[in-house]
């Protein structure tokens, strides 16, 4: 079977690999779509946080193969599968801090998501990392379950109220998702940044109340003018760009929240003058990954069509395609989501 993996920075190999084999609580799953992260981008191309450098975790596919002891799966079942799982045991996962149990990083899709099979351990089969689809359900749409999860998980960590503002600093994928959310909580107003004239016109089809470059040296200004001169309420940064947690920081109203969302590069530094964080009295959160019970949640809003994901796929490519699949995610070139199948 073929395996997508980082060979070195910035190359990928797709090699053959031999077909993993199953223990008695395992499943093997045929991946059908997988979609590329801005993660995975930056395992490829830059210096990722984490330890793990397997590449797709936003995979779902057809289940081949069940262990001995699994009864809920069967062969045929269409199913999404998280790569982490916690054990919603330990002082992490009871204080809702699920994504830093020590157990949700030492689980893994083997040997990763974005091979042609894969096995799901049989802790996130018994532990709900296991979500099968509906035949509704485009393998593709089920792909975005995960970055969809990411960012239903990020609402829940500042305040906000039906009518507020926001501004979501890169509208990639998921920026868009978290236009969609911000629609779907009905923020009335909501400003979307980039420097990206594609994604500044594609975020416009959305309804939004301004699409501004980041550049524009008017760009405050124009969020004052819509806010009564106070600022948004939310700002999310859903880039690397240490650039635009400054400009979040500065266009947050007082009171306000930043969403430090976006995967910094390991060592990234910045200079914040913590007197404007403190007279402000803005609160500065981060949010990193999903929990299977975000998935869950994510899984129903694309089901209850409440969020159109389908809009944000604009491209797919053969697995044998990866390495150009990830060169034109990186550029962002007339694309938004890009979908890696079998």
């Amino acid at each position: 079977m073929k395996t997508a993996s980082v060979k070195e920075p910035s190359v990928i190999s797709v090699s053959e690999t031999e077909n993993p084999s199953l223990e008695s609580g395992d499943i093997l799953v045929q991946m059908h779509a997988c979609g590329i992260c801005g993660s995975d981008l930056e395992k490829v191309f830059g210096q990722y946080g984490q330890p793990s450098m397997r590449l797709g975790h936003e995979p779902a596919g057809v289940v081949l193969d069940v262990g001995s002891d699994v009864t809920e799966f069967k062969k045929g079942d269409r199913v999404f599968t998280h790569h982490h799982v916690p054990c919603y045991d330990c002082h992490f996962c009871n204080h809702g801090n699920e994504t830093m149990c020590k157990k949700y990083y030492e689980t893994n899709l083997s040997p990763c998501g974005l091979s042609e099979q894969y096995v799901v351990p049989a802790w996130n089969v018994s532990h709900g990392g296991v979500l099968k689809i509906s035949d509704s359900l485009s393998f593709e749409e089920a792909a975005m379950i995960e970055p969809l999860a990411c960012c239903v998980r990020a609402w829940t960590k500042y305040h906000y109220q039906e009518g507020d503002s926001a501004a979501i600093f890169g509208v990639g994928p998921t920026g868009m998702m978290h236009v969609m959310l911000a629609q779907a909580k009905k923020l009335s107003k909501i400003f979307c940044f980039d420097v990206n004239d594609f994604r500044l016109d594609f975020a416009k089809k959305f309804n939004i109340t301004e699409s501004i470059n980041s550049a524009d040296e008017t760009r405050k200004q124009k969020i004052l003018d819509h806010t009564n001169n106070r600022g948004v309420d939310v700002a999310i940064v859903a880039t690397s760009s240490l650039k635009a947690l400054d400009d979040a920081i500065d266009m947050v109203r007082k009171g306000g929240a930043v969403m430090m969302f976006g995967v910094p590069s390991k060592g990234a530094k910045m200079d914040l003058d913590m007197s404007k964080i403190y007279s402000k009295e803005i609160t500065l959160v981060t949010s990193y990954a999903a929990s299977d019970n975000d998935t869950k949640e994510a899984l129903n809003l694309i089901e209850s069509s409440q969020i159109d994901v389908k809009q944000l796929i604009t491209h797919t490519y053969p697995i044998d395609d990866t390495q150009k699949a990830f060169d034109h995610a990186r550029s962002g070139e007339n694309a938004m989501k890009i979908i890696i199948t079998k």
